[in-house]
């Protein structure tokens, strides 16, 4: 199901999506997988990677002065429990929800991490990241007691009031 869902055409999105958000905030762009025990799946994404910014982004990173680096996830994770950020690491769904846990841990807390997606196109999402809302609601509708992060959803909200104000050329 994994490999059918995740066709050429979406990982290619995902990667041009990743690359222009790293130009965008003139960020290194990380990417890892596991391509050595996912020899099929995860290496379509390394190689995906590989090839659309060395045709499309190589050179526009240069200008800016911005690298990419891929390796594998277990090394990814070494890198960033010793750096001290100012990157961009792409992950694929399930290593960034499990890596976000993780980082947030061993640097702070949840409620200062925010998630940020980028469509291909330039459409920004910003959200909180401390859980699935819609887990949230239907909790609620059954009654249940649901708890948000307020911090999170507060920073959050700044990052995206901060990106508008860029957009409309407002300080």
């Amino acid at each position: 199901v994994q490999g059918t869902h995740n066709i050429n055409a979406s990982i290619e999105s995902f990667a041009r999506s990743c690359f222009n958000y790293a130009l965008d905030t003139k960020q290194d762009l990380w990417f890892a997988t596991k391509d050595t025990i996912s020899k099929k799946y995860d290496h379509t994404f390394k190689d995906i990677f590989r090839e659309i910014y060395d045709a499309e982004y190589a050179q526009r990173f240069e200008e800016a002065g911005i690298e990419y680096f891929y390796t594998l996830i277990d090394d990814a994770v070494a890198r960033v429990m010793k750096s001290e950020g100012g990157y961009i690491w792409a992950c694929k769904n399930y290593d960034g929800d499990v890596m976000s846990d993780m980082i947030s841990s061993a640097f702070g807390s949840l409620a200062m991490m925010t998630s940020v997606l980028v469509s291909p196109e330039g459409y920004f999402e910003y959200e909180a990241a401390h859980g699935t809302v819609q887990r949230h609601y239907y909790k609620y509708l059954n009654g249940e007691e649901t708890s948000t992060n307020s911090v999170a959803t507060i920073f959050a909200w700044t990052g995206a009031l901060r990106k508008r104000g860029e957009l409309d050329q407002i300080p």
